[in-house]
C-alpha cells in the first residue's frame, strides 16, 4: 500500500480533467434536487443500470411521486411500471416501496443522515449508504462501487479483494478533504478511461502513477 503523498497527485490530476467527461447521474440528480430522498431512490435505481437510464427513469418517477409520503401511497406494481427500463425493476420497486413506508412510519418522512441507520433499511448496502451521506447530506463518506474498488487496486494504492476492504483501506489512506470528490472522480475515470476490460492506458492522464501501467501494460507492449 502506498502513502498519501502518492495518492494526492492522482486526485489533483483527475480533478483538473473532470470537465472532459459527463457528470455521473447520481451527482447530477443531487445537484439538481438537493434531496437526500432523491439520491437514495436514484441510487437504488442505478444498480446494474446505465447512467442515462437512471437519470431518465428517476425524472419520470419523481413526476409521479417526489417524496416518501407520495411514493408510499403507490403500489409496487405502479412503481414497477414506471421504472421498468432499469434492470431488476420488480425487486427495486419492492425495495423503494418498503423503504418509503418505513421512512413515513418511523422517520417522519425524512431520510436518516448517518450510515449505520441507513444500513438498517433492506436493500441499502454500504455503497448506497455512503452515497446518500456524501451526495444527499454533503457529509464525509467513502462510496465504493466497482470503479472505486478496481482502480485503486490497479494504481497500486491497495491490495484488497472486496469493496468493503477497499473502503476501510481508503478511509485511512486518502485525506478527508478529498473524500467528497473521490467517488465522482473515479466513477468518471472508470467509465471513460480505466475501464474494466481494455483500459485506455495510452490516454490515461495518471499512467506514470499507475502500477498496472508500469507492469502489466508495459509488458504487453514489449516486443
Amino acid at each position: 500500500m502506498q502513502n498519501e503523498k502518492s495518492v494526492i497527485p492522482v486526485i489533483k490530476i483527475l480533478k483538473r480533467k473532470r470537465s472532459r467527461f459527463a457528470t455521473p447521474a447520481l451527482t447530477e440528480i443531487a445537484e439538481q434536487t438537493e434531496s437526500p430522498f432523491h439520491v437514495l431512490v436514484s441510487c437504488i435505481l442505478s444498480l446494474r443500470t446505465k447512467d442515462e437510464t437512471t437519470a431518465r427513469v428517476s425524472k419520470e418517477l419523481y413526476k409521479i411521486a417526489d417524496n416518501p409520503y407520495d411514493m408510499a401511497k403507490l403500489s409496487k406494481m405502479q412503481i414497477a411500471k414506471i421504472i421498468r427500463p432499469v434492470n431488476y425493476y420488480r425487486t427495486k420497486a419492492k425495495r423503494i416501496k418498503d423503504i418509503c413506508v418505513r421512512l413515513v412510519s418511523e422517520f417522519d418522512g425524512k431520510v436518516p443522515g448517518d450510515i449505520d441507520t441507513l444500513l438498517t433499511f433492506k436493500g441499502v448496502g454500504r455503497k448506497t449508504a455512503n452515497i446518500v451521506v456524501v451526495y444527499g447530506f454533503k457529509k464525509e463518506g467513502m462510496p465504493i462501487d466497482t470503479h472505486c474498488h478496481r482502480i485503486p487496486n490497479r494504481l497500486g494504492w491497495v491490495k484488497t479483494k472486496t469493496p468493503e476492504k477497499t473502503e476501510q483501506a481508503l478511509r485511512v489512506l486518502i485525506p478527508k478533504k478529498y473524500w467528497m470528490d473521490f467517488n465522482d472522480l473515479f466513477v468518471q475515470f472508470g467509465q471513460n478511461i480505466c475501464k474494466p476490460v481494455s483500459p485506455k492506458c495510452d490516454e490515461c492522464p495518471v499512467s506514470k502513477h499507475c502500477e498496472y501501467y508500469r507492469t502489466v501494460y508495459a509488458r504487453k507492449r514489449t516486443p
